[in-house]
């Protein structure tokens, strides 16, 4: 995810009207670049991008491609279909983080982002954590408890593994929904299996 003080949103839809209403909606909160076809949107996809607003019904390259090949770059953003197609089974086993159906209203995007956004924070919070706790074992493992304890450098691993904790039942208690909590998780694994 990119680190600008400004995150950005690549908006990824064919209809020139609809894709113009979507930049004016989100200009001023975010970033916007704006591509009108698959192609096009892969072409200016990299890790600059934070949230992809990806339609699904284009013609050329589908979003299904689209984000199959977002996926296999391994970039990291999130992707929220953005499509007149209601959701079937097909939808299963797609990488997208999140699913909006045609017409969204402005609130809907600009909550969709936040909700993503929001999303990559506790994901790369809950990775950081998961890794002071490997290096913590790792030490156990290796040193007797008295040895671990009178060494500065583990105990400020373990006050780190403290403040890191304290900060996900923070960011855990802002997560809305079992969507959200879910895609956090699948973020994660996602990372994981990289």
């Amino acid at each position: 995810m990119a680190t600008s003080a400004q995150p950005t949103v690549l908006i990824v839809e064919d209809e020139p009207d609809v894709g113009e209403t979507y930049e004016r909606w989100l200009a001023e909160s975010y970033t916007v670049i704006h591509a009108a076809s698959g192609q096009e949107a892969l072409s200016k996809l990299d890790d600059s991008i934070d949230v992809v607003l990806l339609d699904r019904m284009m013609p050329g390259m589908s979003g299904d491609e689209v984000l199959e090949e977002i996926r296999a770059r391994d970039i990291d953003c999130r992707v929220a279909m953005v499509t007149a197609v209601d959701p079937g089974f097909d939808i299963i086993e797609m990488g997208f983080d999140e699913y909006v159906t045609k017409p969204p209203t402005r609130d809907q995007l600009r909550d969709t982002i936040e909700r993503l956004l929001a999303r990559s924070a506790v994901a790369d919070d809950l990775q950081n954590y998961f890794s002071l706790v490997a290096r913590k074992a790792a030490l156990e493992a290796e040193f007797t408890r008295s040895v671990l304890e009178s060494n500065e450098e583990y105990r400020d691993l373990v006050a780190r593994i403290e403040r890191a904790r304290e900060n996900l039942d923070t960011s855990f208690d802002g997560l809305s929904s079992d969507a959200d909590f879910v895609g956090v998780l699948r973020a994660i694994v996602d990372d994981d299996s990289t």
